[in-house]
């Protein structure tokens, strides 16, 4: 049979993840020594040719597009190093292993998990470092995309787009988080409770609550106080918003001693 009556294979597509039995070898992975340089694996196309089976989108991108998705959740520089691989309950601390493993079964089950976590607890004890492993969890294993933002900072930021110099709006500013996949709110309860601070709280968690979006509080304040002059986070947020809570996320307490003063600062809380 001359060349040019030769069978011509169609190009099939196939899924971006191999199945568990279908092992990649190493010759295989892209080789990409800078950033400026081309994928020898895609050559820049984008698509990886899988020998026998077809074409998919190469693996060079799917590492850009979770980079992608790392700079848009907001991470603080702060705690870009936090993972669950690296929080480690004090030892003896069965409340710090308690919200460590709810963070790693939010995590490893999501989307099968439809409530979110309330992590409260005093300064230095981890919540936030949770709360950070979670998002690079779900954005790293499953491309989800999230946001973090620390509540006083995203009321600065909605106030200042009621200034005409901004050339914002609130709708902007609050459209992310309206519609990230999983939300971190960090310190709710911080800022000064007044009649605005709460309507915005409400705002905000109605409506991720009524589109069932995942969310993730760290808050400071406790349920009960330990000491009389103490407020509570219902003090802060109100009974109204306080309830919500209840149903979309599950409370946990960490107790501890604050890391900053252990490690002189080294670590994130």
């Amino acid at each position: 049979m001359s060349q040019d009556k030769a069978k011509i294979h169609p190009l099939f597509a196939v899924p971006d993840k191999e199945p568990d039995d279908v092992s990649v070898s190493a010759e295989a992975q892209p080789l990409i020594t800078d950033q400026s340089a081309v994928c020898s694996y895609c050559f820049g196309t984008g698509l990886e040719v899988v020998p026998g089976r077809g074409a998919r989108r190469c693996r060079c991108k799917s590492e850009d597009h979770r980079s992608k998705l790392i700079a848009a959740a907001r991470i603080p520089r702060r705690y870009d190093q936090c993972s669950l691989q690296n929080y480690y309950p004090a030892k003896g601390n069965g409340t710090q292993l308690r919200a460590f493993q709810y963070a790693w079964r939010l995590a490893r089950e999501y989307p099968a998990i439809d409530r979110g976590l309330v992590l409260m607890g005093t300064v230095g004890v981890g919540k936030t470092h949770l709360s950070v492993s979670i998002l690079r969890e779900l954005i790293e294993k499953k491309g989800i995309t999230c946001l973090f933002y620390e509540f006083g900072t995203l009321l600065k930021e909605i106030q200042n787009s009621y200034n005409p110099i901004s050339q914002t709006s609130e709708l902007k500013v609050l459209a992310p988080v309206f519609e990230a996949e999983v939300l971190v709110l960090d310190e709710l309860g911080a800022s000064k409770p007044t009649d605005w601070v709460r309507d915005t709280m409400m705002q905000i968690i109605n409506t991720r609550y009524n589109d069932r979006k995942l969310t993730v509080f760290t808050t400071n304040y406790l349920d009960k106080r330990r000491k009389e002059a103490d407020e509570t986070l219902e003090d802060r947020i109100g009974v109204r918003l306080r309830s919500r809570l209840y149903e979309m996320c599950r409370t946990v307490q960490i107790e501890g001693e604050d890391y900053r003063k252990k490690f002189d600062g080294q670590h994130p809380s």
